[in-house]
């Protein structure tokens, strides 16, 4: 169990816009930050991170949180990891109390597997920088390939021996369970039917140079391995099996190393293999990442689409390779980013090039032959057409297909201008060509999403309108002023209830100044109103409590002694006003009066609202009643006139005309 004095370090330390930033591309926008949302396929910014609150709003799938819970859902961490994550970072020493046996049994299957992934990553390493085969062997193999001591560390590189099962029994040995061995894919079990307990185990990677694949965070989540023995019933290169940590398809090889530097340069080099990101980083240039040899696919796009929206692809001088890797291009435009191509002569490859040229030259030479990527396909497909009047033609149709991925309507015409000068054809034709792909492709659409309907069915159109739960709102906006406001003393204006010399019932006001608190507490006690919402009742006792007891009262401090429920829904209700700074209301000269300059009225206004609510809702209790019962029911109908006067009094001082 890690100590409650290094959870609240952390708290206090931690910075959340720089956590955040570390996985998401964030702007300023006024006192906040916003970016594309993490968790959702958008191409508008619905992220806001508040870095006076200490709190995150994705608007887009309605999450919200701390800095913990902000982990808890990006990288799945449990909230031990999170807070060990943070203090990793901030180089806060990590207090720990001895857990028990039940606890340790309690861990998650997935962390379970993250652990022997970890283990094994170091594992690999030692035996590649302390045993004679591995020195021999893997690590004279790197030193081949170019890299330095300080690079083969940086990357975790290893090597597991030629050995069936050396392993497996190394791990077994530690303790760890073969079950999630072969969960994670690091050991092949042969079960033997006759004999249950004789089953034969094997290192997957036996004989292979390791490459560890880290999550953005830096969790090993798999591996790849090379081999190095001419064997041809064996492939080149293999990878770690899918697995609950291990998604090949919603992983980048080399993201972790390059996150900071990918949004520093508002780049993003697209290469093939791990030797070319590894010889990249080591030449200087760290904004690269590798789709480890498969096929591109759109979550590992929306990946780089949180940190930049400009991706260069990396193609070697093999022509049946840059042809193949074309559609990877379409799928990026479809994603709605920028995308050039820059290829390397023929025999050269981003490894080779990066390994035998100083850091200028190879800079030099990407700017110099990145091309937009209509550029790069008009010429790759134009030279295969040559003279060929039918394949020019369906070259020229290939282009405009790509073009009609891009979602952004101007960026498609300009590319459209573009290729029609490149391929000397008019731009009326292929904007008609444009407009018949688009018309195709919403006929499909519209098809597939089209509910079946009966023959002489008749279609309605209802209007739906939402009901607006007005308690719960009110609540909500009781729970938003504790937090926002609730040590601030302000003048308010309290009102008595008394008779008058005519016998009148007169609201008389009493000026006194108090802390918003214990104003609202006082309010919501004299009218023994209880909150109704059952998460906003738990969030209200332990504000008040708090904001009673602590002097400097921090919200961010709060929310670390909340479970994810309440943490998510405070996040929900300071961030509300945040969605509003999305639309930019500034540009069309329309500035909204911030709540700070009427805290006292608005704090009045709301527990006289939620007053003439209850008395509104108590009075029809009373009168439905009246209609059930024979009884005398003078004494109920004296009561609604009492009630009625006194909600006529409330919704005066509210300014309200009543019907």
């Amino acid at each position: 169990m890690i100590s409650k004095l290094t959870i609240d370090k952390v708290y206090e330390t931690a910075r959340l816009e720089e956590v955040i930033g570390d996985f998401v591309q964030l702007k300023k926008s006024g006192s906040n930050f916003k970016g594309l949302s993490p968790f959702t396929d958008e191409r508008s910014p619905s992220f806001m991170v508040s870095p006076v609150k200490q709190i995150w709003k994705d608007f887009s799938s309605g999450k919200g949180g701390n800095v913990v819970a902000f982990l808890m859902e990006h990288e799945h961490f449990t909230y031990p990891e999170a807070i060990k994550y943070l203090a990793k970072k901030y180089n806060i020493e990590v207090e720990e109390t001895e857990r028990t046996d039940a606890q340790k049994e309690e861990a998650n299957e997935r962390e379970s597997m993250y652990v022997v992934s970890e283990w094994a990553q170091k594992y690999f390493s030692e035996v590649l920088w302390k045993s004679e085969l591995g020195k021999a062997i893997g690590l004279s193999y790197f030193k081949e390939r170019g890299f330095t001591d300080e690079t083969i560390k940086k990357f975790n590189l290893g090597y597991c021996l030629d050995q069936w099962d050396g392993f497996t029994k190394a791990a077994l040995e530690k303790g760890y369970k073969l079950n999630y061995l072969e969960k994670t894919g690091l050991t092949i079990v042969k079960e033997d039917n006759a004999n249950p307990d004789n089953a034969k185990k094997f290192d997957r990677f036996k004989a292979r140079v390791m490459f560890p694949i880290h999550s953005m965070s830096g969790r090993v989540l798999g591996f790849g391995g090379r081999i190095l023995k001419n064997d041809k019933k064996a492939a080149k290169y293999l990878n770690s099996p899918e697995s609950d940590i291990y998604h090949k398809s919603k992983v980048l090889y080399g993201i972790y190393y390059a996150k900071q530097a990918i949004a520093k340069e508002d780049n993003c080099y697209l290469v093939e293999g791990y030797t070319d990101v590894i010889q990249f980083h080591q030449r200087g240039i760290e904004n690269v990442v590798a789709s480890s040899g498969t096929a591109l696919t759109a979550e590992q796009i929306r990946l780089i689409n949180r940190l930049t929206k400009n991706i260069t692809v990396l193609f070697d001088g093999d022509a049946a390779g840059l042809r193949a890797s074309i559609r990877g291009i379409d799928l990026i435009l479809e994603q709605g980013m920028n995308v050039k191509v820059c290829t390397f002569p023929e025999g050269e490859d981003p490894d080779s090039f990066s390994k035998h040229n100083d850091l200028e030259t190879v800079l030099d030479y990407l700017n110099t032959n990145s091309k937009d990527f209509i550029q790069f396909k008009a010429n790759l497909l134009a030279e295969e057409a040559a003279n060929d009047p039918i394949k020019r033609a369906d070259t020229v149709r290939d282009i405009v297909h790509s073009i009609a991925k891009i979602p952004d309507a101007i960026k498609r015409e300009i590319y459209i201008q573009e290729c029609a000068h490149i391929m000397k054809v008019s731009e009326g034709v292929l904007f008609t060509t444009l407009a018949q792909i688009g018309k195709k492709n919403e006929k499909e659409v519209s098809k597939s999403d089209k509910p079946a309907q009966k023959a002489f069915d008749v279609v309605k159109n209802e209007v739906v309108t939402e009901k607006v739960d007005v308690q719960y709102e009110l609540e909500r906006k009781i729970i938003e002023m504790l937090l926002l406001y609730g040590k601030e003393k302000q003048e308010f204006e309290d009102l008595v209830l008394k008779e008058n010399e005519a016998g009148e019932l007169i609201l008389e006001p009493e000026a006194l100044e108090i802390r918003v608190y214990e104003k609202i507490y006082l309010d919501l006690q004299e009218d023994e109103i209880e909150l109704t919402n059952e998460q906003f009742r738990k969030i209200y006792h332990k504000l008040i409590a708090e904001l009673n007891e602590k002097e400097d009262f921090n919200v961010s401090m709060f929310l670390s002694n909340l479970d994810q429920d309440m943490v998510t829904e405070i996040s929900s209700i300071l961030m509300e006003e945040e969605k509003y700074v999305l639309h930019d209301w500034s540009r069309k000269d329309i500035y909204p009066k911030g709540k700070r300059t009427v805290i006292g009225q608005l704090v009045s206004e709301t527990i006289l609202t939620l007053r003439c609510y209850l008395i509104k809702k108590r009075m029809l209790s009373l009168q439905e009643n009246t209609v059930d019962s024979n009884e005398d029911n003078r004494e109920t109908l004296e009561e609604i006139m009492n009630y009625l006067q006194l909600n006529n009094l409330l919704n005066k001082k509210l300014n309200r005309v009543l019907s």
